[in-house]
């Protein structure tokens, strides 16, 4: 005998003639009481043959009518199991079924309840993992670091050579550079106040300066975890155009919040702010982990790609006041230029 599992509860099924056994207290549950009632009394009566064998205590099964005698069912009296041959349980007389309370409802908010249902599985499972550890032993260093590990995000289709081109750059010029750094920043850096000197070289030179092995490290990770799913996704030749648009948009209004400024400005943020900007929007489902220490103890929380961009923009905007107050030599505003070009061009491509 088989174990089957129904709406109203377990019966059996003999897998060779397909016929079904269940106990008196499921049968109520779907056959009117007075239906099971009369089936049992007669059973108990004494006045009907015993021809059948229980297939749970192979005691003797009456054989009783069970809707005005036009159908004959099989019943211990013993174990109070009842038998039904092929086609007898779906003849039997049923209780009408009540619909459910979503069930009155239109249609249109019937959908509206499963996708809320959805949802709230889907956060459920989230926030059951938001403590889980990363897949791998290598997210770790990162993860100490401060830094978000990337998960759930597609494998890219092709080879993101830009953004490893750019990211190998990035790494020979730092290298290059490490001997005299400062000298480097002054003679290659974006300064405000000289916009157009070297004809406009340092436009292109400050991207691939950076102030340090901390501020290259963290860019180039950035660049490389994220710019590979944006570089697959807008292809090669408009991930260019997303990375020069955002770096000089970054340009442009880090020199209009200060043109009189001489502080050289250094780093690939502008650009690497437009592929957040542009990551953020078009997979906003990723999920993002982050390693944060406390007192007590660690916990890794995981938080999604969109709900990430936003608290770092709203960091930004931070920023800038301590920016425009004197208190920091980081640009903020050059992070907000370059995200609000990777805005814009996803705004061009969403619908590719």
């Amino acid at each position: 005998m088989e174990t089957v599992k129904s709406r109203t509860g377990v019966f059996w099924r003999c897998p060779s003639c397909s016929g079904r056994s269940a106990t008196i207290a499921l049968l109520r549950k779907s056959v009117p009481a007075k239906v099971v009632n009369a089936v049992w009394l007669a059973a108990r009566s004494g006045a009907f043959p015993a021809i059948h064998t229980c297939p749970a205590c192979m005691s003797r099964m009456v054989e009783v009518p069970a809707d005005e005698k036009r159908l004959f069912i099989d019943v211990c009296t013993r174990c109070q199991f009842v038998w039904f041959d092929i086609g007898e349980e779906e003849a039997m007389p049923k209780i009408p079924r009540t619909p459910s309370w979503e069930e009155t409802l239109p249609p249109e908010m019937r959908q509206r309840l499963a996708i809320l249902e959805i949802e709230r599985i889907r956060e459920a499972r989230e926030l059951e993992s938001s403590g889980s550890m990363p897949d791998v032993w290598w997210q770790w260093i990162p993860g100490l670091f401060g830094l978000p590990i990337e998960q759930g995000a597609s494998i890219c289709r092709s080879r993101p050579w830009v953004t490893w081109t750019l990211g190998t750059l990035i790494v020979m010029v730092g290298l290059a550079t490490l001997g005299d750094l400062p000298a480097a920043i002054q003679q290659y850096g974006l300064v405000p106040a000289q916009a157009g000197r070297l004809g406009g070289l340092t436009f292109v030179s400050s991207f691939f300066l950076h102030g340090g092995i901390a501020h290259l490290l963290g860019n180039l990770y950035f660049l490389l975890v994220f710019g590979d799913n944006v570089e697959d996704w807008l292809g090669w030749k408009h991930f260019l155009l997303l990375i020069v648009g955002a770096s000089l948009l970054g340009n442009i209004v880090h020199i209009l919040a200060d043109p009189s400024s001489t502080v050289p400005c250094v780093g690939a943020s502008g650009g690497i702010s437009g592929i957040l900007a542009f990551y953020a929007s078009k997979f906003p489902n990723v999920r993002l982990k982050l390693f944060f220490r406390y007192l007590m103890g660690a916990h890794w929380l995981s938080i999604s790609a969109r709900a990430a961009f936003w608290v770092w923009v709203a960091l930004q905007l931070f920023g800038v006041l301590t920016q425009v107050s004197g208190f920091s030599n980081v640009s903020a505003l050059a992070h907000l230029g370059g995200a609000s070009a990777g805005l814009i061009c996803y705004m061009f491509h969403r619908n590719d």
